[in-house]
């Protein structure tokens, strides 16, 4: 019965993702000129596609860097084998709603290090809180270089204001750090927790302390040198294909641009993020008065220009890892049952 409850509300969640992707793609293909987005295609200078999907390659080798450092305290995963399983996850994000490649790269990373599920999304937390933290420099830098509405500014500072919560709470996590987990300890995790409370204290321990462990490290500060790397590489791959399909935009303008999408498809909606980075896209641009018909061809061109090679070494990578789909829905569904009845102890 509860097998059934949990397909049904995922299937519902899934279902209004379609929803808001299907209404995005009306929005943005609504009164488009036709001739208009082939003669811009048509027109495009074709060999700047190569540094840029060279530049969005490398993000990705530069997370998996930056993940094989932040587990470093907890154990070691090789830079090829944390690429390797972001890329599976990417995959599965491109062919499964909901975003449950995050879920997948953990379980890996799990498998892989003999390590908990909490030990390792304790490391994507902090990977995630590195992200905001970029994110809202660069778009503090942005506003400096390029005028955007009031609107976006709010939300700006939102997410600032949001960021720094977090990495409050994250320094606090260090400072206080009771205890240092490392390889060993996870594999006594079992044993050093039976005297304790319940399950979820228990899981909410073992996070802190790895939050404490991870951040405490010298290669966090590696980690966090990586993150904005990332960041530029993955707004340059962005600004590239700009300049490619002629949109004649300064890198700020594409910067802003790029975080507009970035920010507008952190919500898990439809596989692939369809329709909304579309629409997002479209809308950055139209904020720079870039004519609808252009700034639609460029959204799909930019969509399908940096996804093609995520598929293709993402379908690689998921292979090499031993995995289906009817595997993975299978176990994802394992995973979620376990977290939302654990077992009594």
């Amino acid at each position: 019965m509860n097998s059934v409850g949990e397909t049904s509300s995922a299937g519902g969640k899934a279902w209004i993702g379609y929803i808001v992707a299907a209404g995005c793609l009306v929005w943005v293909f609504h009164d488009v000129r036709w001739s208009g987005l082939f003669a811009s295609v048509r027109a495009m200078t074709w060999w700047l596609l190569v540094p840029a999907i060279a530049a969005d390659i490398g993000s990705y080798v530069t997370q998996g860097a930056r993940w094989s450092l932040l587990l470093r305290p907890l154990g070691r995963l090789s830079i090829l084998k944390a690429t390797q399983a972001i890329y599976a996850a990417l995959f599965t994000n491109e062919v499964l709603p909901l975003r449950v490649g995050e879920v997948l790269r953990g379980y890996l990373a799990s498998r892989w290090m003999s390590l908990s599920m909490t030990l390792i999304f304790s490391s994507i937390f902090v990977e995630r809180l590195l992200d905001g933290v970029w994110i809202a420099l660069a778009f503090g830098v942005v506003v400096l270089a390029v005028p955007l509405p009031r609107y976006l500014v709010d939300a700006e500072e939102i997410l600032a204001f949001v960021i720094f919560a977090a990495a409050t709470l994250f320094i606090y996590l260090v400072i206080r750090k009771g205890q240092h987990v490392d390889k060993g300890d996870a594999k006594s995790e079992r044993a050093a927790s039976s005297h304790r409370g319940g399950r979820v204290s228990r899981l909410i321990e073992h996070a802190a302390a790895a939050l404490g462990s991870i951040g405490g490290a010298p290669s966090f500060y590696g980690a966090a040198a990586l993150s904005s790397l990332l960041l530029v590489l993955q707004a340059l791959s962005f600004w590239l294909v700009m300049e490619a399909f002629g949109l004649s935009l300064s890198v700020w303008h594409g910067a802003a641009v790029f975080l507009i999408v970035h920010l507008g498809t952190m919500v898990p909606s439809a596989p692939s993020n369809v329709g909304t980075y579309q629409f997002f896209t479209v809308l950055g641009l139209m904020l720079f008065n870039v004519d609808k018909t252009v700034a639609t061809g460029f959204s799909v061109v930019v969509f399908l220009i940096l996804t093609i090679p995520l598929w293709i070494i993402g379908l690689v990578a998921f292979g090499k890892a031993g995995l289906d789909l009817h595997t993975v829905r299978e176990e994802m569904g394992r995973l979620a049952r376990t977290w939302r009845n654990p077992p009594a102890y």
